[in-house]
């Protein structure tokens, strides 16, 4: 095993391990729910909301984020059903984690009376950074990597050492495309959070739809790197997804500017 392995165990308390994976996650939520509700106090909105919402959405995001990733790999799990449940271990789908939290806010919003696309707006910033911030709890379990390249090639993106050895699997360096995809977050909540929300031309929900557009142009690239990807057939089905999310905001941007006119 290579020497300078980062231990996915964050420490254990008696037989319980506690995962850097799931630190990383909970670390995630906990700051994009502060960002969340800091913005929701600038639109006039109680943020006590938000945290309910979060309530609601944190257990529809988990099972659609790991029910999304189970049905596409069941010839595994069908064989292995005691695996389902072992999401510390890696193997959640952001696509099934949005389709639950958007299900979650849509009931959320319909029972509060408050309007869906205003509350999207104010976690989408919240939600690329918690992204971003995700991405490194596969990089501690060694996942959402791409193909085989040399040390070498990591050495010329002047990466510090422990990336580097992190990516060395059982003697072999992959590409690491977590990393890729965390830089790509990053500048798309600098984007939206430092200047395309304060665009008084916008719509409700456009600085949402921005979100889920930038962020799957950024994914259908990176994804045609890794050697993970959910298949669904010879098609990968992130590169799909992420077609219909950029296609499905492109024409519900239009409908509301042009045809609605509302």
């Amino acid at each position: 095993m290579n020497s300078s392995y980062l231990n996915p165990v964050a420490f254990r308390l008696g037989p319980l391990e506690v995962h850097w994976y799931g630190i990383i996650m909970a670390s995630a939520v906990l700051i994009g729910l502060i960002i969340a509700s800091n913005e929701a106090k600038r639109k006039n909105i109680n943020p006590d909301l938000i945290l309910d919402l979060v309530i609601w959405a944190i257990p529809f995001a988990i099972i659609g984020a790991r029910l999304y990733y189970v049905i596409f790999e069941w010839d595994y799990y069908r064989y292995h059903p005691s695996q389902i449940i072992k999401i510390w271990q890696g193997g959640i789908a952001i696509h099934g984690a949005l389709i639950g939290s958007v299900i979650a806010a849509i009931i959320f919003t319909k029972k509060h009376k408050i309007t869906f696309w205003k509350v999207a707006d104010i976690t989408a910033s919240s939600l690329i950074l918690g992204q971003a911030i995700g991405r490194w709890g596969n990089f501690m379990n060694q996942e959402a990597h791409g193909g085989s390249v040399s040390r070498s090639f990591l050495e010329s993106l002047h990466l510090p050492k422990w990336i580097i050895e992190q990516m060395n699997i059982n003697g072999t360096y992959y590409h690491p495309t977590f990393l890729y995809e965390s830089i790509w977050n990053l500048i798309i909540f600098s984007f939206l959070f430092f200047f395309w929300k304060r665009q008084d031309f916008l719509k409700d929900g456009e600085v949402f739809l921005t979100y889920i557009s930038l962020y799957s142009i950024g994914r259908f690239f990176i994804e045609g790197m890794r050697t993970d990807s959910l298949m669904f057939g010879s098609l990968r089905m992130a590169q799909f997804i992420s077609i219909l999310i950029i296609l499905g905001s492109v024409a519900i941007s239009y409908y509301r500017r042009v045809l609605k006119k509302s």
